[in-house]
């Protein structure tokens, strides 16, 4: 039989495979989460994520400058308190971890985009994403003191505020908190999908968020649920979001690309803590090539839409793609 043509006449060599490739990571891609702690000088490593520490604000901005110079544009702050109450009173403070380190990386490293996660599970003594009123996360209530934590980051100089809490209506509500003090130009990067996932375990030991009772189906998404998704993004939209995000990322690959064929609004997708944790855990066990796997993992987010990726391997991988 003649074969009329043959596809791996475009495999045989790197040169042509990269000259053909249709998806193609670079370090703009990527957006960096790093931990914040009050103090100076302090690092705590992470033990369920190794190459990952908790930085007082002079050390993070050191490691937001290895990454800048690789090439990668911006990171995502989460913040851990001096201590905790009920109302997690501590995020919206001035003098909290997250907003000294928005202002000291604003000064070292002016145009680097500086994003902040807007939440409260790492601030309330019980470990849940706003107000317990009766056994239940108050919805409204929280909504309002998500807009005064993501004022206090703006105040403090923030490009981006990034609600992760999944509350009705936060997006709206923190919209409207920011342009009735001037700062209309700051965006917001909704986690417009937030699935309840098993893969965020590792990152709750790095932020100490682990609520103390119950979990967060409540409010984080099924992920039996596609449907829904669509109606939480199609709200989040239209009430001012920027950018919308998928997290977790691998397992949700189908999502990432049913909203980037939905909607013109950039789409990220977070390579959250237990992705990271699994790829570094089998590398560790020789049980698999880091490298590649890690590679392969992201240009599968990529290639299933979405524009921007949170990963943990930013630095890896700028430095790793970067050279191709």
């Amino acid at each position: 039989m003649e074969l009329v043509y043959r596809p791996r006449r475009l495999r045989r060599k790197e040169a042509l495979r990269r000259m053909v490739r249709e998806t193609v990571l670079t370090p703009a891609d990527f957006i960096y989460p790093l931990f914040a702690v009050p103090g100076k000088g302090v690092r705590q490593e992470v033990e369920a994520m190794p190459g990952v520490a908790r930085l007082s604000p002079d050390l993070l901005v050191e490691e937001a400058k290895a990454a800048w110079d690789l090439g990668v544009p911006a990171v995502l702050l989460f913040g851990l308190p001096r201590s905790k109450d009920e109302t997690g009173s501590e995020a919206a403070s001035p003098q909290g971890a997250v907003q000294q380190a928005v202002r000291a990386l604003k000064k070292a490293l002016p145009e680097l985009v500086v994003i902040t996660d807007v939440c409260l599970c790492g601030y309330t003594s019980h470990g849940h994403c706003g107000v317990v009123q009766r056994g239940e996360v108050d919805n409204d209530a929280t909504c309002e003191l998500l807009g005064e934590i993501a004022l206090s980051h703006a105040q403090a100089g923030a490009d981006l505020v990034a609600p992760s809490d999944m509350m009705d209506g936060r997006v709206g509500a923190i919209r409207e908190a920011l342009d009735e003090r001037g700062f209309e130009m700051v965006g917001i990067l909704a986690y417009a999908v937030k699935y309840a996932s098993a893969f965020y375990g590792p990152f709750r030991e790095a932020a100490e968020s682990a609520p103390k009772y119950g979990d967060r189906r409540g409010y984080q998404m099924d992920p039996a649920n596609v449907r829904e998704a669509m109606r939480e993004a199609t709200l989040d939209v239209e009430e001012g979001a920027d950018i919308i995000m998928v997290k977790p990322a691998l397992p949700y690959l189908d999502i990432i690309s049913q909203l980037a064929g939905e909607f013109d609004l950039p789409i990220a997708a977070y390579q959250v803590s237990g992705e990271y944790s699994m790829i570094k855990a089998a590398a560790a066990r020789g049980w698999l090539d880091e490298t590649a796997a890690l590679l392969e993992a992201l240009t599968a987010i990529k290639r299933a839409g979405a524009d921007l990726i949170l990963t943990y391997f930013a630095k890896e991988a700028a430095a790793l793609v970067g050279r191709r």
